[in-house]
């Protein structure tokens, strides 16, 4: 919705440290992506790729109407979820079962944005596939890829990252460590670790030639700063001379620059503890970020304790090894790539590769059971976030049981803990992808999947029914296709214990038991909270779709009550959504309104943007015939600005037929398409602000849309621009295009629209953005 618009960097992390040097670099990657589009940064691992990636992209996302986007493949190990990376990074949800590439193609259609795929070497299959796929099918869509290796398509522009440069000694002088950016890097870096360092003149023969010794490569230089504090820098030097007189048996010729990178991992792990370097090792099974937590699930016992670990990351932090961040509020670490490869080298010298991705699984397996007993409760949000961190770990968790014999009924257990996340998500798709591999790799049927493969059909049963009753033709209660003999059952009684948590005389437990039992009754009586409410939810709605939503309105009264007593949302919410469907089927739009309003007053729904929308469709249909008709324009233009947005499909879910024709009967055709588009152009805060009736019109600062059919989204960028006075080469500079395409979109739409000139469609642009 509105965020689309602003012009924004997403999914980048915030830079601990300062970006050094790289200005002709930068013009050089943004010059090609103006005359293609499709870019990828080659080079060696340590060349600093990824860096400077993000660096161009957050330099000209202002040039991208919607954006510019990261997408981290580094932790991928399975080339089938690359459209599920991009998908998660562009925020879209797949809840149709459609392939997620033809998902992604329908939403980027129209856009104009940038993807950077970071890290795309050992998926490059998938990657070439996926860029391919959405350069043919959209024309605003620019690709910046990294990857030690080309993608080899058609058009790709090829930029080759070179090493930050060093000065030779006759360039040496009073100001070399301003001009030469592998200097300017090492004094900073070193100036972290020992405050108050510079690189000058009694020292900058000595930095010069241990940055030419590590072939000017960021990470070795990088890596080589921070001993600077234990060493001299002529030590540093002198130690660094031997190695490589070692290494390469005295001619440079002999070592590129990957063995550089070696070489000077290689002396950072001799400069570790041999504590630090076994949890270096077995921390390499981590394939994103980790919190303290989880590293001592990895690697306590075999003779380390909490503390041995703590101290060894510590160290490894101290060390560069670790990059330590924060992120939802929580210390959080992680290894770079090339840091992690070498640590999975150690770990498969010491045969521990198995048993290390092993102790991996079961923390995260651990985990799984832990949120799914806590997500139907107050600490709903707080796991839903905390799961997303760490996907990436539990998506390599479960590729470790399907690759390893004897593990697939682990791997099916895993995958079926997490239903909740798939089906809340909507990523579903996802899991059935999970839970298929599992059964071909061997896994027998058992519970979990039975209930995991009724969650998931029950969401899309609920999915549905909800569509086919917002999508009537009519007001539902003038034609109920009643089926008074379908034989629906009624549901048992709720057992006191689910009903309200919050009383311990509730909580009967057998005498005898252990800890371990009453813990395991506890995780299944809260599991089981989910599946009572959300059967209550679904046969509300098979009642409501068959012309019975006066029986429906009592079950959903009951799964509100249920999820208000555990403090939960999610279910809330669709109980809310349906309690409101069962009245607007019924006539009675007040009601319904009033509870569509109640939904959009949990914080959930205001951070879900597919719960938000299917909220406001309901909202927008009992506010249009409850005659209310410039508040339903307004919601209908934000809904599909929404569902655009994450890549939904509105047919499925937006009121197509009565609510928006008692809307236009009641409104001019001019007056409701001015609302529809003040909606389309509100934030997403203001729209649930003017849905609860606390903002009668945008603020003064959102802009309206004009209406500017029948051009594309891309034309009419083009033709704001011609409206400001921009020539061709501005127009191509400002959405980073070739000039050539500047012009035919500007022919093409002089042609459409009847004009000869120029001036003629600027005067037809700046009159339609007057009447928005």
């Amino acid at each position: 919705m509105g965020e689309s618009h602003a012009r924004r960097a997403s999914g980048f992390p915030a830079e601990l440290t300062s970006f050094v040097g790289r200005r002709d670099e930068s013009a050089d990657v943004r010059r090609l992506l103006t005359e293609a589009r499709l870019v990828t940064l080659t080079g060696p691992g340590g060349v600093g790729k990824t860096r400077l990636a993000s660096h161009v992209a957050k330099q000209i996302a202002r040039t991208f109407l919607d954006g510019v986007w990261l997408v981290s493949l580094a932790a991928l190990g399975d080339e089938a979820f690359v459209p599920h990376a991009v998908a998660d990074a562009l925020d879209v949800r797949n809840e149709t079962g459609r392939p997620p590439l033809d998902v992604l193609v329908e939403h980027l259609r129209g856009r104009n944005l940038l993807l950077v795929l970071d890290n795309c070497e050992h998926v490059l299959r998938s990657c070439a596939l996926l860029a391919q796929t959405l350069l043919a099918a959209t024309e605003g869509v620019r690709v910046l890829a990294t990857s030690r290796h080309r993608l080899g398509l058609a058009g790709e522009q090829l930029y080759e990252v070179p090493p930050l440069p060093a000065p030779t000694p006759e360039e040496l002088g009073p100001s070399a460590a301003e001009h030469f950016p592998a200097l300017r890097l090492f004094a900073d870096r070193a100036a972290a670790v020992v405050p108050g360092f510079t690189v000058g003149e009694g020292n900058q023969h000595a930095v010069a030639r241990l940055c030419r010794r590590l072939d000017g490569l960021p990470l070795a230089i990088e890596l080589a700063a921070v001993r600077v504090r234990a060493l001299g820098v002529d030590q540093l030097v002198a130690r660094l001379d031997d190695r490589y007189q070692l290494l390469t048996g005295g001619s440079p010729a002999s070592a590129p620059r990957h063995r550089t990178l070696r070489s000077a991992v290689d002396w950072s792990h001799e400069l570790c503890t041999p504590q630090e370097q076994l949890v270096w090792a077995w921390l390499s099974v981590f394939v994103g970020g980790f919190d303290l937590a989880a590293a001592e699930a990895v690697c306590g016992g075999e003779g380390l304790g909490a503390t041995d670990v703590l101290d060894a990351v510590a160290g490894l932090v101290d060390k560069s090894v670790l990059v330590r961040e924060e992120r939802g509020g929580q210390v959080r670490y992680r290894l770079l790539v090339s840091l992690r490869d070498y640590g999975l080298e150690k770990l498969e010298d010491i045969g521990e590769v198995t048993v290390t991705r092993r102790r991996h699984r079961d923390y995260f397996a651990r985990l799984a059971a832990e949120y799914e007993a806590s997500w139907f409760g107050p600490d709903q949000v707080a796991v839903t976030d905390r799961l997303r961190l760490d996907q990436d770990d539990f998506r390599a968790a479960l590729d470790f049981c399907l690759t390893t014999p004897g593990e697939a009924q682990a791997g099916l257990r895993l995958a079926a803990t997490l239903w909740f996340h798939w089906v809340a998500s909507g990523i579903w798709g996802e899991g059935r992808h999970w839970l298929d591999r599992a059964l071909r790799a061997g896994a027998r049927p058992d519970p979990a999947l039975t209930r995991a493969m009724w969650a998931g059909a029950l969401m899309s049963l609920v999915h549905t029914r909800s569509a086919a009753v917002l999508t009537g033709a009519d007001p539902p209660h003038t034609t109920p296709p009643t089926d008074s003999e379908l034989p629906i059952p009624t549901p048992p009684p709720i057992p006191p214990l689910l009903a309200n948590p919050a009383k311990p005389s509730n909580w009967q437990f057998r005498d005898g038991d252990t800890p371990q039992n009453r813990q395991s009754d506890v995780h299944v009586a809260a599991t089981t909270v989910a599946f009572v409410v959300l059967t209550r939810v679904e046969l509300a709605c098979t009642l409501v779709s068959r012309g019975r939503a006066g029986e429906a309105i009592p079950l959903c009264a009951e799964a509100v009550a249920v999820c208000e007593a555990h403090g939960e949302q999610w279910a809330r919410a669709w109980a809310l959504r349906t309690l409101g469907l069962a009245h607007w089927s019924l006539g009675e739009y007040d009601r319904a309104a009033e509870h569509a309003r109640a939904c959009l007053r949990l914080p959930y729904t205001g951070r879900q943007r597919q719960s938000l929308a299917r909220t406001l469709d309901l909202l927008a249909a009992a506010e249009a015939l409850a005659g209310r008709a410039e508040q339903a324009a307004v919601l209908r233009g934000a809904v599909d600005r929404i569902w655009r947005d994450i890549g939904g499909d509105p047919t499925e879910t937006q009121v197509q037929g009565a609510g928006e024709r008692h809307a236009r009967s009641a409104l001019s055709d001019p007056a409701y398409g001015r609302a529809y588009r003040r909606g389309g152009a509100l934030a997403r805060n203001d729209v649930i602000a003017y849905a609860l009736g606390e903002l009668r019109r945008p603020t003064s600062g959102t802009a309206t849309a004009p209406d500017t059919r029948p051009l594309t989204r891309r034309e009419a960028e083009v033709a704001a621009l011609v409206a400001r006075g921009l020539t061709n080469r501005q127009i191509a500079e400002s959405l980073v295009i070739a000039q050539r395409t500047a012009e035919g979109h500007v022919e093409r739409i002089l042609v459409k629209l009847g004009f000869s000139k120029r001036s003629q469609l600027a005067a037809w642009f700046t009159a339609r953005a007057g009447e928005g």
